[in-house]
């Protein structure tokens, strides 16, 4: 029988930055599994999920039979209720298949990172909370930069979360990315040092700049 992994469950509302620290964890060596991919997996064209959400969403189905995201974020973001439909249709797809992949992991740390890490019960599952945190106005700037929103788009997403001391409240580990990807590197790697039975890593450990930068 193998080892469990050290499970982490990262989460933070959107465009913290959750999905940085993930790439930074990985190059530390945790296998990640990201929920938001997940999510895009278990709606893909001929699945019961994609059946269900386009018979709930007239329209948002396109012509391949793939789900139009950004038509489909349109509409659930505007109207709290659909939202939560919505979510009752993809979340228990998605943390079936989260469980299939920790019992596949093979590395010592796993791992999830989840907007609704604390709300699907998923931290259950989990070792530690890590939360990563950033400023509404960045959190605005990045959306606007990254997924090309309006501003008004991008104030209708964040607001459409509860607020972050929320999860900060629950969090074992808080990362705050607001102070450039040097400082937040520095919080990642005190924080993994301290995971038990982890190789640890110089705390000089220089920052590389080619880890792609998503901030989900």
């Amino acid at each position: 029988m193998k080892d469990k992994p050290y499970i982490i469950g990262l989460t933070g509302n959107i465009a913290t930055g959750k999905s940085t620290v993930a790439a930074m964890l990985a190059r530390l060596g945790a296998q990640v599994i990201d929920a938001d991919k997940l999510a895009h997996w278990v709606m893909r064209a001929g699945t019961q999920v994609n059946q269900r959400i386009a018979e709930r969403f007239p329209g948002v189905r396109k012509k391949d039979g793939e789900i139009d995201r950004a038509k489909l974020g349109a509409l659930v973001f505007a109207d709290p209720q659909a939202l939560r439909e919505l979510e009752e249709i993809v979340h228990p797809q998605v943390i079936a298949e989260t469980l299939r992949r920790i019992e596949s992991c093979a590395k010592p740390v796993l791992v999830i990172e989840a907007i609704k890490l604390l709300e699907t019960q998923l931290h259950q599952h989990c070792d530690a909370i890590w939360v990563v945190t950033s400023s509404q106005e960045q959190q605005k700037e990045r959306l606007m930069r990254t997924r090309h929103l309006t501003a008004q788009e991008a104030e209708l997403r964040i607001r459409a979360q509860p607020p972050q001391e929320e999860k900060i409240a629950r969090a074992d580990v808080v990362i705050d990315n607001s102070d450039g990807l040097e400082c937040t590197w520095a919080q990642v790697l005190q924080a993994w040092n301290a995971i038990p039975g982890v190789c640890p890593q110089s705390p000089n450990l220089p920052w590389e700049e080619d880890i792609e930068r998503e901030t989900r």
